[in-house]
């Protein structure tokens, strides 16, 4: 049964890992959006009161 045999799997494992950690993040994180995002106001909007004619 060579799926047993851990010696080739766990250096592809160990292989595919170092490559995922050290070729794609920089790739990843080099991407840059579209549409960056702009820090809110932490005010709230003054809001003025609604007058409803019930009558």
């Amino acid at each position: 049964m060579p799926q047993l045999n851990p010696a080739p799997w766990f250096a592809i494992l160990v292989f595919s890992w170092l490559v995922f950690l050290t070729i794609l993040p920089p790739k990843i994180m080099a991407h840059s959006y579209p549409n960056e995002p702009t820090p809110q106001s932490t005010e709230k909007p003054k809001t003025e009161p609604w007058t409803w004619p019930w009558h």
